[in-house]
């Protein structure tokens, strides 16, 4: 039975067990895991994609004479197959798509890889075309492999289109198809239509490169190859093939040879153990143009893969071809056994640009002709230039590449580890064959770092590596501290970069542990710079470059580079570290403004979360306050906007909203006088400068809702915010219909009220928008979700935070949010005693003793001569002072509760009697004798309540 391409390796779970945290390292290919991380470090979510569109994409004429014949004609070739073929900008941007049978190109249609779409991988995750542009070579991606959920059912292999004499990306060739229908084959035929693409490119290049390029093939009887038949330089694919190592080797070599003007002849031993000769002839174009080409001939048997060979984009002007093909494009190469003519070492030249060409070999049996040539090996054509240009030209263009590349992908987060390991990706295997970042804890929590130097401890941060096989130095995680001799301390004592280009010989090195650094030098590194990072006038670690299968040590220029790639990161790594220490800063004060612990209160069971924004922390806020009566208070509020000014704004109104609760008001009061505070607020009275940009709130939104559990009666207002959920013990699920009043701060409209009687056991679920709400789902989608999660499973308010928060928010929320689920509970009539009172003072005592008997039937006997005491002054009071029905009211909750209430207005108030004064004494015993006592008003007048802790035994 055959096995799907996404099937092998465990691949169909790995995927989410990847983004669930879990290491899938030994089930996906390395460079799908590699692009998997990059999605997730921009913070691409598989579900949800924002694709970019873009009008009227294109590319140039010059482009386009060379990639039209050869699309035509791979168009016709899938003539019979059910595969679309796609051309792509430098960008990733679809300029336009070919062939495909309707059902393909419908479902392809739907997830928007269509002309004007953008295909990079940043904005679609791992695919045909993003990933080829990131790995700068040819991939082949299929099924599961894809980071967006909507990509697995397709199948793709892309390869970039590079101009072959400058080697930039003009564009990307993709070719997609349903996923039962791939195959890995594919990513070869969309790499030799980039090459045909490449070649008709040469044909358009510069008249001293061609004329060179023609000489040289007219010298080999090859002049019909080239410049006008693609279809003569197509791959011909053989296991004798070089990787891309040994490639790397003869190019450099060469690069050499054709600088040296007394040499004619260079023998290089490849990595992976097979001989090469290099041979440099002078070429002279037909109208007189002089130049070198050098040819390489591989000797020895079959060529031994290097264990560290990968698929990798080659630094010079053409794109590489995967480990194992060897191929690097359009081979041009002697017949067998044809004759080499000596060249006397070509004159030099005025300066330009060398062309590489593409190579393949075969393998021979090592011997020589009787003039000393090579025998039996086939020979082609590697690097055609001028003498005066040579290896530095080269080295130049690679380094502008790379500080090119560092510039793009290093910094794409504001995320001091994300950056670190960003460093060390650009930099292996082009620079350093392994790279490690070492910084102090500080810097990671956005610390100002302590001066660096002696033995400090860092943290190893990142590592990257060629070898896959241990390479027996620190971890990521790992404490290191360097002793003074090593190279790193003392680039952080000095500020200064150090290069080891020897490391057998540097002692100092070694000193740190040579029983895990002498295996090192024998696995075979062998060179080494350390750069400080230093930003701003800083020190925040250090970077070790290290050299193992690149044969050459660092050099001088390359210590210039590796500073300027660290300097660059370090401005990077510093704003990742300001950036961390604000929002720290941030967080840290929302969450102490925010309410910390649980409220005493019995008429309602609580549970909330507050989760802050990707982006930072924000203005979303919730409370349970107790009031009186043993009701409670719940609110839950927005101000929009994200770090301090939003977190310090919160907690302003947070802490109004328990000003007023204190002074008892109705709902709708209380958000009138709240609305008239954000309105001052925002126009900056007393607490911003004027024209300060942060003098304006731009808007806050609010829900407030008063249960009390005696009559379970819940009364419910809002400014601007999102409906509250009702999930009755039934499990059906309502969303209380409040009036849309406006938000906060815009004044001139009055807050209505709806009044719910609540079944005991009725769970009110109070949120902020960004609960249901975000750039990717409508608010109505995601009140229909919150309702689906509420429905039915009668939980607890914990087990219900929970559930919401696990359906409804992805791993990184782009807006805060705040939920509050709380459980209603009621005071029943055996917690509750009252009593209407006729307003006749003779009534007083008849109070007295029904406050005894009550008393003494819950128990609290000890509370009785206070009780009496406060029940008698109040309706004394009441009675005297007030009109209207009068009636007294106690109440057993986690406090004795005694209320009496009338139809008066007017409050009493507090004072301290004179010696000579009658009365006026009443209310001031009242406040001495009990813990709490207050006022507040109802439709019909106002309850006086007083509260007194209920003895140690009766709680």
């Amino acid at each position: 039975m055959s096995v799907a391409w996404d099937d092998i390796g465990g691949l169909v779970d790995a995927h989410e067990r990847f983004l669930a945290g879990s290491l899938v390292e030994s089930d996906v290919r390395d460079s799908v895991l590699d692009s998997w991380k990059r999605c997730r470090s921009v913070g691409l979510e598989p579900h949800r994609l924002l694709v970019r569109y873009t009008e009227d994409v294109s590319l140039d004429e010059r482009f386009r004479h060379a990639a039209d014949p050869v699309l035509a004609g791979l168009t016709s070739s899938f003539a019979d197959a059910s595969m679309t073929i796609a051309l792509c900008d430098g960008q990733g941007r679809m300029v336009e798509r070919l062939g495909g049978d309707r059902q393909l190109r419908d479902r392809l249609d739907a997830v928007r890889f269509a002309p004007g779409f953008d295909a990079s991988e940043s904005v679609v995750g791992t695919n045909g075309v993003g990933t080829a542009l990131a790995e700068r070579g040819p991939v082949y991606i299929a099924g599961r492999e894809h980071f967006a959920d909507c990509l697995q059912p397709f199948a793709c292999a892309g390869a970039p289109v590079r101009d072959p004499l400058s080697g930039r990306i003009e564009a990307v060739l993709d070719i997609t198809c349903l996923r039962d229908q791939g195959d890995p084959a594919m990513v070869r035929m969309v790499r030799e239509a980039a090459r045909s693409i490449e070649a008709r490119l040469l044909e358009q290049a510069g008249l001293r490169e061609r004329a060179l390029l023609a000489a040289y093939r007219r010298a080999d009887g090859h002049a019909g190859d080239w410049p006008g038949q693609p279809d003569g330089l197509r791959p011909d694919l053989d296991g004798g093939a070089l990787g891309r190592i040994d490639m790397a080797v003869l190019r450099a070599k060469a690069e050499e040879l054709i600088a040296s003007p007394n040499r004619t002849l260079d023998e290089v031993t490849l990595p992976s153990g097979r001989t090469a000769t290099l041979l440099r002839r002078q070429v002279t174009g037909a109208a007189g143009e002089t130049g070198v080409a050098v040819e390489a001939r591989v000797l020895g048997g079959p060529r031994l893969r290097h264990p560290d060979v990968a698929t990798a984009p080659a630094e010079t002007g053409t794109p590489a071809a995967p480990a194992g093909e060897g191929r690097l494009g359009s081979a041009v190469r002697r017949p067998a056994g044809s004759p080499v003519t000596r060249s006397t070492p070509a004159p030099q030249a005025p300066a330009t640009t060398h062309t590489t060409t593409p190579a393949t070999t075969h393998t021979t049996t090592p011997a020589t002709t009787p003039d000393g040539e090579p025998a039996g090996a086939e020979g082609w054509l590697l690097l055609v230039g001028e003498p005066g240009v040579g290896r530095l030209a080269m080295l130049a263009r690679r380094r502008l590449e790379l500080l090119h590349d560092a510039s793009v992908r290093i910094g794409t987060t504001l995320d001091v580890t994300r950056t670190a390991e960003e460093l060390a990706e650009v930099t292996v295997p082009r620079f350093a064959d392994f790279v490690a970042v070492d910084l102090p804890d500080s810097v990671l929590r956005g610390e100002e770092p302590e001066a660096l130097g002696g033995r400090t401890a860092l943290r190893r941060v990142a590592i990257r590596a060629v070898r896959k096989q241990p390479h027996n130095l620190y971890e990521v995680g790992d404490t290191v501290e360097y002793v003074p001799s090593t190279p790193q301390a003392r680039s952080l004592e000095t500020r200064q970069s150090v290069i080891e280009p020897v490391l057998t010989e540097a002692d100092g090195w070694i000193a740190q542990d040579p029983e895990r650094l002498t295996p090192v030098l024998e696995a075979g590194i062998h060179s080494l710079i350390t750069v400080p990072l230093r930003a701003r006038g800083t020190t925040l670690g250090v970077v070790s470059f290290y050299r193992s299968l690149q044969p050459d040590s660092y050099e001088d220029d390359d210590l210039s580079l590796a500073q300027e790639l660290v300097g660059r990161a370090a401005i990077c790594i510093d704003n990742a570290r300001r950036y961390t220490r604000e929002h720290n800063t941030a967080l840290a004060l929302q969450r102490s403004l925010l309410p910390r612990g649980r409220s005493e209160q019995s008429a309602v069971e609580v549970a909330y979360r507050y989760l802050p924004a990707q982006a930072g922390v924000g203005g979303d806020w919730f409370d349970v306050i107790p009031l009186s009566g043993a009701r409670v208070a719940l609110v839950v509020g927005d101000v929009v906007g994200h770090g301090l000014h939003a977190a310090a704004t919160m907690g302003r109104l947070r802490t109004a909203v328990h000003n007023f609760c204190s002074l008892d008001l109705s709902p709708d009061d209380l958000l009138t006088h709240l609305d008239d505070l954000v309105g001052r607020l925002d126009r900056g009275e007393g607490w911003a400068a004027e024209n300060s940009p942060d003098s304006g709130i731009v808007g806050a939104t609010c829900l407030y809702a008063v249960y009390d559990p005696v009559s379970r009666r819940c009364t419910l207002t809002r400014a601007g915010h999102p409906l509250p959920a009702v999930v009755a013990p039934d499990g059906s699920v309502e969303f209380v219909d409040l009036p849309a009043c406006p938000p906060l701060g815009l004044g001139g409209m009055p807050f209505e009220t709806v009044e719910l009687e609540l079944a005991e056991g009725s769970r009110l679920v109070l949120y902020t928008d960004g609960l249901v709400e975000d750039r990717h789902r409508d608010i109505d989608a995601g009140l229909d979700d919150l309702r689906a999660v509420l429905a039915g499973a009668d939980r607890s308010p914990e087990d219900t935070c929970e559930a919401v928060l696990d359906a409804l928010l992805p791993a990184r929320p782009g807006d805060d949010v705040a939920l509050l689920v709380a459980r209603t509970h009621s005071l029943g009539a055996d917690r509750v005693a009252q009593w209407d009172l006729p307003s006749d003072p003779a009534v007083v005592s008849r109070s007295r003793a029904a406050v005894t008997a009550q008393l003494a039937e819950w128990g609290l006997e000890e509370l009785t001569f206070t009780t009496e005491l406060i029940a008698s002054e109040l309706v004394t009071n009441a009675i005297r002072h007030a009109t209207g029905p009068v009636q007294l009211r106690l109440l057993r909750d986690r406090a004795l509760i005694c209320e009496v209430s009338d139809g008066s207005g007017t409050s009493p108030r507090l004072r301290r009697a004179q010696s000579t004064d009658e009365g006026g004494r009443g209310l001031f015993l009242v406040a001495q004798l009990t813990e709490r006592w207050g006022t507040r008003y109802t439709p019909h007048g106002k309850v006086i309540w007083t509260e007194q802790p209920l003895p140690g035994r009766c709680r």
